[in-house]
């Protein structure tokens, strides 16, 4: 199925030579798949003839001149108002005028945030977007949210993280009922605070979800589960945390192996298996999280990710919006909301 993604090209903290390359490795992967990339014409025309790539996808490849750029601290309602010729404005119009069915941005997350629901609006009986992304398990990967779009939230968000993460599970993973944890303190039912129990009560009452109860920060990556649902404020915390750790191994491994000339030995004849370590734990594979509950495509790319992170995400969009995921949410959600309100 062709595609078009809207590419804010100007944002993240690597600026637009990274999104422009990363762009340009999604089109090599994905044949079907078109690019509207959104900045400054003069320098992303530069770019383009600068990459070798750029000469085989020129059918595929369109330009949207902006010359405003969102920056990275920029306040998110300032920018809602007053910054509506900026690529990231513009990117996310291409999505609600119908000219292009996603979008994918490493800008300011807020801005996107914000100017996400302005135009796409929100799903009917969804309160919060929310922020999800797969993460690497023993078992392949599962999904994790909210990552840091809602930081307070209400036992009935939690509910409605839960319904959306198990209907995007279960078109992009294929799996008829996902299963669905709470992340918390403990496994055990006296723990945790209040949004967690009353969570708890809600979700594992929801005739549409298949609650596994509650699951401890230290099981995430076991594979036990498809979905962790959590806050915004621990979400993040908890994936950043596992970031930083994998980076903490992988700089710790090269450095074992390069003590000594025996150490550097074992290195070279282990090098097969630690190339496919790094690879497992790397989280630019991972790169890419959605906004779930909106009235489109939307995915946000790390600020800091690299062209091949960058990439990710832009595949990452061009899978959802080609499963059309926010129109079967809307339908799931209204399924699911009078499936429970029958019980």
């Amino acid at each position: 199925m062709q595609i078009n993604l809207a590419i804010d090209a100007m944002g993240g903290d690597l600026g637009p030579r990274t999104n422009v390359s990363g762009a340009l490795l999604a089109l090599l992967h994905d044949p079907l798949l078109s690019i509207t990339l959104v900045g400054n014409k003069e320098q992303l025309t530069n770019l383009l003839l600068q990459h070798s790539l750029s000469r085989d996808f020129t059918s595929r490849i369109h330009i949207l001149a902006s010359d405003d750029a969102i920056g990275m601290d920029e306040a998110p309602a300032s920018v809602l108002r007053n910054r509506k010729n900026s690529s990231m404005h513009l990117a996310i119009k291409l999505v609600a005028q119908g000219q292009c069915q996603g979008v994918v941005s490493g800008g300011n997350t807020g801005a996107l945030m914000l100017i996400s629901r302005h135009y796409l609006g929100m799903l009917a009986g969804i309160e919060r977007p929310a922020i999800s992304t797969a993460i690497p398990t023993y078992q392949g990967r599962s999904y994790l949210l909210d990552l840091g779009a809602n930081i307070n939230c209400q036992p009935e968000h939690l509910l409605q993280f839960a319904l959306m993460g198990s209907v995007m599970v279960s078109r992009v993973e294929g799996k008829a009922k996902p299963s669905v944890a709470l992340l918390n303190v403990g496994h055990e039912a006296i723990k945790g605070n209040s949004l967690v129990k009353s969570a708890a009560s809600l979700i594992s009452q929801h005739p549409c979800l298949n609650y596994a109860g509650y699951i401890e920060g230290d099981k995430i990556f076991n594979g036990d589960v498809d979905l962790v649902v959590c806050d915004g404020f621990t979400g993040n915390i908890a994936l950043k945390t596992s970031e930083g750790l994998a980076r903490y191994l992988s700089g710790q491994i090269q450095t074992l192996f390069h003590k000594n000339w025996y150490s550097r030995l074992v290195g070279l004849m282990a090098r097969p298996l630690l190339h496919q370590l790094k690879q497992q734990m790397d989280p630019v594979r991972y790169n890419g999280g959605s906004f779930l509950g909106l009235q489109g495509c939307v995915v946000k790319s790390h600020g800091n990710a690299d062209a091949q992170g960058f990439s990710f995400a832009v595949m990452r969009a061009a899978i959802e919006a080609r499963q059309q995921l926010a129109a079967h949410l809307q339908v799931a959600m209204q399924q699911r909301v009078f499936s429970q309100q029958k019980s």
